[in-house]
């Protein structure tokens, strides 16, 4: 394996390490059994340096630890983390790869925003019942007086976090030989 491969893996595990303790330290209750963690903005970082597959495995490989660690709502949560999580962050990454720039990455999170807050009310009418062995019709009420506020802050707070860290993020990634600057990107 070349430097530059060995580099990119660890600063991806890095990121996955950064994410898990973010979930379990940055932990917030906010709605009912609805708790805010902070692990997005840093899968997207992840996705914004390498792209959107790098979101979608720091993602699986983060939920399905929080599931065998911290979770109490098992694969349920596992599955619904998974899903919450890509909705945000690859949307996110995949436009900021398309236009890398303030505007892509603006553009990129509110898509990702949008796109979690609207995909976390199918799946939570869906799955939401499997779990909390609520009948649909209390989680059809919860739709729109829980989960839609809950998401609709999450995915507010975490956008705009990432926009606030990103750059110095990758900043001291850069000075730390983590990723390359973008004089060696362009060799």
């Amino acid at each position: 394996m070349n430097i530059k491969k060995t580099k990119k893996l660890t600063t991806i595990s890095m990121l996955c390490a950064f994410a898990y303790v973010a979930a379990v330290v940055g932990r917030i209750p906010l709605v009912l059994f609805l708790k805010y963690d902070p692990k997005d903005i840093i899968i997207v970082i992840g996705g914004f340096i390498f792209g959107p597959l790098t979101s979608f495995s720091i993602t699986i490989i983060v939920s399905i630890i929080q599931m065998f660690t911290t979770s109490a709502t098992g694969i349920w949560g596992c599955i619904m983390n998974i899903i919450s999580s890509c909705a945000f962050s690859c949307p996110a990454a995949f436009f900021y790869k398309k236009k890398h720039s303030l505007s892509g990455a603006i553009l990129g999170l509110c898509c990702g925003w949008g796109c979690q807050v609207v995909v976390m009310m199918i799946w939570n009418y869906l799955i939401a019942p499997l779990y909390m062995n609520y009948p649909r019709e209390a989680i059809m009420e919860l739709l729109f007086s829980a989960f839609l506020p809950f998401n609709v802050i999450k995915g507010g707070l975490n956008a705009a976090i990432t926009m606030l860290v990103y750059k110095p993020v990758v900043t001291a990634l850069r000075r730390s030989n983590f990723i390359e600057t973008k004089q060696q990107s362009d060799k």
